[in-house]
């Protein structure tokens, strides 16, 4: 039975394995060749999903690792539908065969993320750490296409790349996506390596300008992950534009916010803990110990994330709290706190522009 609040889940990512064929400098997971011995079992991923329709209506993203180098990943998919749970598959794409695709195409799945960090082999190939790695997400996707499955091209944006997205905006729309989603880079899992490869606040900003520029004249769905203050810029830009923020102009942009960690999103690891989100790595219970739906509705952290009140420096205090929230991993990672102000963001909330909090 769905409980009524403005807390409901409305996205689940679910880390069915650790497993995975490459070697992601930036990876999140820090995948490894072979699953992990604690993988959750199929009948534990039944239950976590079977208690998914309690908390909203929300929508599950099987992502890995490699999600597809799971054995029973349909079975998940055809469960997840059998519960009335719309479903979408994150893949790096190069393990998608003409065998694949045929499965895919005849699963549920609504749509398949595709991981593209560039353009053009060397951007791709020197991120994700395997010569070849760009060519045969391209042959992943192009055994997609003649299935016509929708497919989303995910990109993480980093120092090394983040001077060619009007080159990737045009490569992305040339392949036939339905959707452009860009990264920003968070430095935990293996990106805690990658710590130069952060862009600064003043790129932070001119990226998610573009991004909205881009937005304007394409086709494409357009969506900023790991950069809440895009829903901060998309406001400030409509009101120079004296465009009305609402679902009939920007979509679904307008009526989202920026960090959803702990608010309607979170994320299951390979073992079963419950975390705001794949890169903020804080324990919120363990679904082998506690169900699913009482862990969202009363871990102690969840409801701090729900609590704009205690989020503190600049955000605390911006008038953009709602909407943007600051990336909370991001904060953790580099301040130490997840409450903490975003350390890439350089605006300055009116309240303390105006003297009244110095």
């Amino acid at each position: 039975m769905k409980e009524s609040s403005k807390f409901n889940l409305r996205l689940l990512a679910f880390e069915v394995t650790k497993a995975c064929n490459l070697a992601c400098k930036h990876c999140r997971a820090t995948a490894q060749v072979l699953p992990s011995e604690d993988q959750l079992s199929f009948d534990e991923a039944k239950e976590l999903i079977k208690d998914l329709p309690k908390t909203g209506d929300p929508i599950i993203i099987f992502t890995g690792g490699e999600a597809l180098l799971r054995e029973d990943i349909f079975d998940l998919i055809e469960f997840a539908y059998s519960c009335k749970i719309k479903s979408v598959l994150s893949s790096n794409g190069t393990v998608i065969d003409k065998k694949i695709a045929e499965k895919i195409k005849n699963s549920p799945l609504k749509r398949v993320a595709i991981s593209l960090d560039g353009h053009n082999k060397k951007l791709h190939d020197d991120l994700r750490g395997v010569e070849g790695a760009f060519d045969r997400a391209l042959e992943g996707i192009n055994y997609l296409k003649e299935k016509n499955v929708p497919f989303q091209i995910n990109t993480t944006i980093t120092k090394s790349n983040m001077n060619y997205l009007l080159d990737m905006y045009k490569f992305v729309e040339s392949i036939g996506a339905v959707a452009w989603h860009i990264f920003l880079l968070v430095p935990t899992g293996r990106g805690k390596e990658l710590k130069e490869e952060i862009v600064s606040s003043q790129d932070y900003e001119r990226i998610l300008n573009l991004f909205y520029d881009l937005r304007k004249k394409s086709k494409l769905q357009f969506k900023a992950t790991c950069a809440p203050q895009f829903y901060r810029i998309l406001r400030e830009r409509a009101r120079e534009e004296n465009l009305k923020v609402d679902f009939k102009t920007f979509g679904l942009d307008a009526v989202t916010r920026g960090c959803l960690g702990g608010i309607s999103f979170c994320f299951v690891s390979h073992n079963g803990i419950v975390q705001p989100c794949g890169y903020l790595e804080l324990n919120c219970g363990n679904i082998r110990e506690r169900d699913f739906y009482s862990i969202w509705k009363e871990s102690e952290i969840f409801n701090i994330l729900r609590d704009y009140s205690k989020y503190k420096g600049k955000c605390g205090k911006c008038e953009y709290i709602k909407v943007c929230g600051g990336c909370r991993a991001r904060a953790y990672y580099i301040k130490g706190d997840f409450l903490e102000e975003e350390p890439l963001c350089p605006y300055i909330p009116k309240g303390i522009r105006n003297g009244r909090d110095r």
